[in-house]
Order: C-alpha cells, then sequence, then structure tokens
C-alpha cells in the first residue's frame, strides 16, 4: 500500500520534472516495418514447472498454457526472470520457446528472453528464439561485471558494430529492453534508454524498476520515436498506465491474470475509482510473489488457483510452511483467496 501511494506522489510531483521545450531533443528515427508492432497488453513472465528432479515438465507446460489462453492476455514472455532462465541451458531456454510456440493461438504474441551476459552469446540466443517462434526478444542488462556496465558499455552492447553485426541490427524480430535492477542491480539510465529507443529495431523497454516519475519522463522523451513501455510489476501497472505506458509484465499475472487484466480494461474505460481500488488489492500479493519471497513464492501461489507451480531449481529452496502462510494471508486479505 505504501508502494502504491509512493508512485502516486511521484506523479502528482511529475509535471516539474518535464519542460515542454525538451521535445526539441528527440531527433526522428530510421522508419522500420519493425516499429509497427503493438506489443501493448498484459503478459505473464510464465513460470517454469520442473519434476521432482528438475527436469522439465512439458505436460504440466500445457496445462498451464492452456488455462492462460483462456485469459485475455496479449501473449507471453517466455525466459523471463520467473521463468528460472538464469538456471537453465542454451538449449533448454530455446526448447521451452519452442514448446510455447505451439501451445498458444496465433493471435498471442510470443516474447522470448534472449539476453546473455556477453554480446555475441545474445546474438547467438535473439537468432535462436527468432527461429524458435518467438515475435520479439527481450533483452536484460549484462550484470556479472557490473562495475564496468557503463552507459557507454550498454550503449555498445545493443547497437555498436561488431563483425558488421549486433543482435539489434541483424536480428529478424524486434527488441526489448529489460531493466531489472531488483536482480541485477543495474538500472538502466534514462539517457542510455533515450539513445537506444532511436534505434530502428529497438521498440520497446519493460521496466521493473518502479520509478514512475521516471517512467513517465521516458515516454515523453521516446514519444518521437515509436517506443512502447511496458510495466514490470503489478504493484506500479495503474500509475504506469497514467503517464503513458502501454501495458505490463506482471509476475502476478500468472497467478492473477483475469485480474491484471481487469485493471488495464478499467483503466482504459475510464474507471479510475474502481482501477484504484483493484491496484491497491493486488500491491500485497503481488510484493509477496515477487519482490519479498520470488519465484518459490510465486509458484506456491499458483498451486492455490488451479495451476501448476512445482518444485523451483536449485540453488533456489522451497519456501518454509511459516512464510507459505504469510502468503496465503495476503492474498485473503486482500480479497483472493
Amino acid at each position: 500500500m505504501a508502494l502504491f501511494s509512493r508512485t502516486w506522489t511521484k506523479l502528482v510531483r511529475l509535471s516539474k520534472h518535464v519542460h515542454p521545450a525538451e521535445k526539441k531533443s528527440v531527433r526522428p528515427i530510421v522508419t522500420s516495418a519493425r516499429r509497427e508492432m503493438d506489443i501493448s497488453g498484459i503478459y505473464p513472465p510464465i513460470a517454469t514447472p520442473f519434476r521432482a528432479d528438475e527436469s522439465i515438465d512439458y505436460g504440466k507446460l500445457e496445462e498451464n498454457i492452456n488455462k492462460w489462453n483462456q485469459i485475455p492476455f496479449r501473449g507471453y514472455v517466455v525466459q523471463g526472470s520467473n521463468g528460472e532462465y538464469a538456471y537453465l541451458t542454451k538449449n533448454e531456454r530455446v526448447e521451452l520457446v519452442s514448446k510455447v510456440a505451439t501451445m498458444v493461438p496465433k493471435d498471442k504474441l510470443i516474447i522470448a528472453g534472449a539476453g546473455c551476459e556477453s554480446t555475441r552469446d545474445t546474438i547467438e540466443m535473439t537468432k535462436l528464439m527468432s527461429q524458435a517462434g518467438a515475435k520479439a526478444v527481450l533483452v536484460v542488462t549484462p550484470c556479472f561485471y557490473k562495475g564496468q556496465m557503463t552507459n557507454e558499455a550498454m550503449i555498445n552492447h545493443f547497437t555498436k558494430q561488431r563483425e558488421k553485426k549486433t543482435f539489434s541490427c541483424s536480428s529478424t524480430v524486434p527488441v526489448i529492453l529489460y531493466s531489472v535492477p531488483g536482480n541485477t542491480t543495474i538500472d538502466l539510465a534514462p539517457e542510455v534508454i533515450i539513445t537506444l529507443s532511436k534505434h530502428p529495431n529497438i521498440i520497446g523497454l519493460k521496466d521493473s524498476g518502479g520509478d514512475v516519475a521516471k517512467l513517465a519522463n521516458l515516454v515523453y522523451k521516446t514519444k518521437g520515436n515509436n517506443f512502447q513501455i511496458l510495466a514490470g510489476s503489478a504493484s506500479f501497472l495503474l500509475p504506469a498506465y497514467a503517464v503513458g505506458c502501454v501495458g505490463g509484465v506482471l509476475g502476478l499475472a500468472n497467478v492473477l491474470g483475469h485480474e491484471c487484466c481487469m485493471l488495464e480494461n478499467l483503466f482504459k474505460k475510464g474507471k479510475m475509482e474502481e482501477a484504484k481500488i483493484l491496484q491497491q488489492r493486488l500491491v500485497g500479493p503481488n510484493v509477496c510473489v515477487t519482490r519479498r519471497f520470488g519465484v518459490p513464492g510465486l509458484k506456491v501461489a499458483m498451486e492455490w488457483f488451479g495451476y501448476y507451480g512445482g518444485p523451483t531449481r536449485s540453488p533456489l529452496q522451497p519456501i518454509s510452511k511459516e512464510t507459505e502462510e504469510i502468503i496465503r494471508q495476503t492474498f485473503i486479505s486482500n480479497g483472493f483467496v
């Protein structure tokens, strides 16, 4: 609840940070057919279902997908942070995207996580994800050598020529930037995002930082580039919509997909009081299954709503019964269980 209040406070203060004259600094981009892709809407970054031996259970994946297909999602993010992609092999990552592509209707947009630590590996992964059926790729900021990940390094990673190829230039599908400082400790700088927004094949950003003033400023600074921004958390989805974001990639949508889509619908219909109340109710459960208890908490909550969560892959550990009860009571107190 406190997080929601802070985001609205930032929204009120926003006008102090943006000046109309700044619009002149935005240069037109090179036109590209890939810029026509509309990524607006709600996406669950789907959890990867494992068996007890930590192998991937594709039967359970299909069961989950069949249930999610009944929800008006715009599509699916495969191999996002909630998919435990960091613990999967290259072949597993690609195979998951390939399997999901056979399980979803053609009108659903598949966005695949293709980020790797090196630029070279990201180029290869982007190509493989495209071949597996992804319509766009989500590329997280490299972070292992975080002390060296300067703004220049980030811009070079996404755009500079290396043997006349980078994933942004050579990819046959559009690229979406992914800033998730809670995991990487790197918050992609506004000046980097604004620069990258001018690239003809970088079409958007998923931002999980939660700074609504930053999001609003980015929407304003990139609007001449046909650049789209997705909220990376259900905790600030409504404020993100209010400042011009076009949708969200929401871990909570694995569990409360209908409710996340309902919030989008209420906003679009101008039912702001109902939207505000629903947003407030989503904050507590979202914090439990993301920032506080992470993927193990998310997978436990999935079981309560008829999905298969299953175990995580080591070294992630299962949550305790005490923690499970904390999560359950949070869902109950907000009217979801």
